[in-house]
């Protein structure tokens, strides 16, 4: 038989621990799940547009699956058996429902279909940073994560007078921005100089 060995420890000394596991497992499970709510608010709002890209499943249907595309300048999808189906200014499960209506009937019997955005479109940063230009957009962008990829910003430039112009603001207005400001895919940001 081998030997025990037996460690003396204090009264209650590892009681708590069972305790602050769950209390640390509790407060990760939150985070995740915040950041997991921002992604899903974004899926359910987020307008399709030029220049994402995106995969189309049909279960069942390997020949009406598009594991990968992306959306041409009118932002259409060239679709087996339906032709150009439009997703421009639609919401991924708008597009799932389009394209489950158009199969329905004549094609297939109750069809399955998910559309998931691989790719958004870029942003754009304008002004006074070390390298403006366009940017792929990742869930959760701010303006102080977009400055960063920009490369920061230059000694000129303003903390204050930010501004971005929304892809889909048809009169173009820009709107005051400060660094954690979510910004959107297709935005415009532009970092002002400072004159003083």
């Amino acid at each position: 038989m081998a030997p025990r060995l037996f460690i003396d420890r204090p009264e209650g000394a590892l009681s708590g621990m069972p305790k602050l596991i769950a209390l640390v497992f509790a407060l990760s499970m939150l985070s995740i799940g915040a950041a997991q709510g921002q992604d899903e608010s974004l899926a359910e709002r987020y307008q399709l547009g030029a220049g994402d890209v995106i995969s189309i499943r049909v279960f069942g249907e390997e020949d009406l699956s598009i594991e990968r595309i992306r959306l041409s300048d009118a932002a259409t999808v060239a679709f087996p058996l339906l032709g150009e189906v439009t997703a421009l200014g639609r919401t991924p499960l708008e597009l799932e429902a389009v394209i489950r209506d158009r199969l329905s009937g004549d094609y297939l019997i109750n069809p399955r279909v998910t559309v998931n955005v691989l790719e958004y479109r870029q942003f754009y940063v304008n002004g006074a940073v070390s390298s403006p230009g366009g940017y792929a957009f990742e869930p959760g962008m701010t303006v102080r994560r977009a400055i960063a990829l920009a490369g920061g910003t230059t000694d000129r430039a303003s903390r204050r007078n930010m501004h971005v112009i929304s892809e889909d603001d048809p009169e173009g207005e820009e709107r005051q921005v400060s660094m954690d400001d979510p910004l959107d895919p297709g935005d415009i940001l532009t970092i002002e100089e400072s004159f003083f």
